[in-house]
């Protein structure tokens, strides 16, 4: 029993002793967690702004004919691209033919009259020098002539007008571009005119075509501050360079230039609308395709980082940055688009901050990391 006593109390000695048998410095605290760290890429780049907006025609018109009638014939198919001056619906010309007809013996019967009342004036004039005629019928006579002469002029335009109408009869394209569909079938009739005039179909310019979006009033100011120091001119006098993607492209590949900007700043949303011209042969881009457009927003020295520096504080932008002495802290910053692949800073960060680029989920504001020395690189072109 004795035995079995000093046996568990020889046991417990040496739990205990084990217990105490700590490694050493294990109570120290941890070191401080690495991150890799890094000035921003300092860079002169050409800088592209970039917009969301529209393509839209250069020139949209609804086709309407002068005249009224029955559509005789429809000379273009639904969606054709046509040329300025083809002709595209025949109203039935036989009344405005019968029109013409009538102007021109309208016209002879007016010369004949005018023919006759100038014979009567000349016959006249050595009556009156003999005094054989009165001045009062010689006066008589010449009005006589000079109304005839009227009607000559009035028979001359009434003809000019039927032949204009009979012309109007055809209806032709009045611009180059890509027609909508018929709105108008063969034998029905259309009234024509100035006003109530039917609809026959549209038809939308495709090449060039107009690109429109609307910019801030920040960058507004920014342009005209660029162009009152001579760094850069403004779109609205010189043709700046633009280039536009497709909602399905990645790569900026249909090129432009700036050809309109309003005169206003719109008080309600603080932007002003922009204007490019873009030349579309093919005609692919369609009036109505959504496209993200760069605007060439002229020469400057920026500080580039990558994307995966950056973290968001609600609405705001951050970086997080190390001191000498390895403490973390924030610095909000301005973002521009990206450049080689790294993203341009506009404000917010000073050459000389060190940046955190890798690790940054270790990183914690006021606490201490262990810095490593790393590089921002531009991406190969």
């Amino acid at each position: 029993m004795r035995a079995s006593v000093f046996a568990i109390a020889a046991l417990l000695s040496c739990l205990l002793a084990g217990c105490d048998n700590k490694p050493a410095g294990s109570g120290a605290a941890p070191p401080p967690p690495p991150v890799t760290v890094s000035q921003p890429l300092q860079k002169s780049i050409t800088e592209w702004d970039e917009y969301t907006g529209r393509f839209e025609a250069l020139a949209t018109v609804d086709v309407r004919s002068r005249v009224s009638g029955f559509i005789d014939s429809i000379h273009f198919r639904d969606g054709q691209v046509v040329k300025q001056g083809d002709l595209l619906f025949v109203i039935d010309p036989r009344p405005y033919r019968l029109a013409v007809d009538q102007a021109k013996a309208d016209l002879e019967r007016a010369r004949s009259k005018l023919e006759i009342a100038t014979s009567d004036v000349e016959r006249a004039t050595p009556l009156v020098r003999s005094q054989t005629l009165t001045e009062r019928e010689f006066d008589t006579r010449k009005s006589t002539q000079r109304d005839a002469a009227g009607g000559v002029g009035s028979a001359e335009a009434a003809l000019k007008q039927a032949e204009l109408n009979l012309e109007w009869s055809e209806v032709r394209a009045p611009i180059a571009g890509r027609t909508s569909s018929r709105r108008i079938d063969a034998g029905n009739l259309i009234t024509g005119g100035s006003t109530g005039a039917t609809l026959l179909t549209t038809i939308v310019s495709h090449d060039p075509i107009h690109f429109v979006f609307d910019g801030s009033e920040a960058d507004f100011l920014r342009y005209q501050r660029l162009a009152a120091a001579g760094a850069r001119q403004s779109s609205r006098d010189a043709p700046n360079p633009v280039s536009v993607r497709l909602a399905d492209e990645t790569e900026y590949k249909h090129q432009g230039r700036m050809d309109f900007v309003d005169n206003v700043v719109n008080a309600k949303t603080g932007t002003i609308r922009g204007r490019a011209i873009l030349d579309n042969k093919e005609g692919f881009l369609t009036p109505g395709f959504f496209g993200r457009l760069r605007l060439y927003g002229g020469q400057r020295d920026a500080l580039l980082i990558p994307d995966s520096a950056i973290s968001s504080d609600q609405a705001s932008k951050i970086v997080f940055t190390v001191s000498a002495d390895g403490t973390v802290g924030t610095k909000k910053v301005e973002l521009g688009p990206i450049v080689d692949g790294l993203r341009m800073v506009r404000s917010g960060l000073l050459p000389a901050d060190r940046i955190v680029i890798d690790g940054i989920q270790r990183a914690r504001p006021g606490q201490k990391v262990t810095a490593e020395n790393g590089k921002i690189e531009a991406a190969a072109k």
